[in-house]
Formats: C-alpha cells, sequence, structure tokens
C-alpha cells in the first residue's frame, strides 16, 4: 500500500521513499541524524544506529537513542534519554 505521508523533518520523502532508501547502502543525505539512526536500526545495525542518534543532540535524537536503549533491554538508560527527549517513558519491551 502507498503511502504520501511525508517523512517528518524531510518534507520531499514520502514514508514509502524512506522505506525503499533501506536497499541503498548509504542513507540519503537529506535524512536528519536521528532518522538516518532509524534507517540503521531498520537495517539491522544497531551500533550504526546508535552512533548517527548521538550526532542528534536535541529531542529527535535523544527519542531515537531512547527506543535503541530500550530495544536493547536497558531500561535506565531509555528512561533518561526520554527524558532529555521530553517523552514520557514507554515501558513496553522493545522489538529485537
Amino acid at each position: 500500500m502507498a503511502s504520501d505521508h511525508h517523512v517528518t523533518g524531510v518534507p520531499n520523502m514520502t514514508m514509502d521513499e524512506f522505506r525503499k532508501s533501506l536497499i541503498a547502502a548509504q542513507p540519503p543525505a537529506e535524512l536528519t541524524p536521528a532518522l538516518v539512526g532509524l534507517r540503521w536500526d531498520a537495517k539491522g545495525d544497531w551500533t550504526r544506529a546508535h552512533e548517527s542518534a548521538q550526532q542528534d543532540e536535541g529531542p529527535e535524537g535523544s527519542w531515537v537513542h531512547a527506543y535503541l536503549h530500550r530495544k536493547e533491554g536497558d531500561q535506565g538508560n531509555a528512561a533518561y534519554w526520554y527524558g532529555r527527549a521530553v517523552k514520557p517513558v514507554c515501558r513496553e519491551p522493545g522489538r529485537a
């Protein structure tokens, strides 16, 4: 099913285009560090995802950072990053 929804922070990219970008070896240049982190996570590379999230010190990078630590099972670290992102702490287990 096609999606016309645009990726937040990237007005010229739809969700379908973001998903298709997973095939490429490198992320599109227009992605923010937080989105690059989510992209690497979707490709199964937690380390690169974490490194990308760390490059964004704002709320979006902190939110991705929280998600990644929740996914790895480090709830305490995740809670810290949710706080930095000004988001409620997600207590559901992350998908691995």
